[in-house]
């Protein structure tokens, strides 16, 4: 009876938890990519800390994405990582941003 509504609702929880790992490994990627010096020149937490809690961020979600729990709801660890991983791209990415680097000549709308 409620097979149809059952199917529906664990696709739409299923493409919640591959969008909830993308949002959390393109946090992780953008950690990687900034130099350690930033994160305390823009007042933000250090970047091993950040790291941290980001891989497994990743890790919970990537386990998630792929049904690990056997569930077909998003767990609480889920859950966390992906307020974890919007903390970090809302409040740390563009604090961190300006620090990137790079060097080189400047255009009038950033470096070429």
């Amino acid at each position: 009876m409620f097979g149809p509504v059952n199917s529906i609702l664990s696709l739409i929880f299923w493409l919640l938890s591959i969008a909830a790992f993308v949002m959390c490994a393109w946090a992780l990627i953008h950690a990687l990519r900034i130099p350690t010096r930033a994160f305390p020149a823009a007042g933000k937490q250090t970047k091993p800390l950040w790291l941290i809690i980001l891989g497994f961020a990743t890790l919970f979600t990537f386990a998630g994405a792929v049904n690990y729990y056997g569930m077909g709801m998003p767990g609480l660890l889920t859950i966390i990582s992906v307020i974890a991983a919007g903390i970090y791209l809302a409040d740390v990415k563009p604090a961190v941003n300006e620090y990137r680097g790079g060097g080189g000549s400047q255009g009038p709308y950033g470096p070429w």
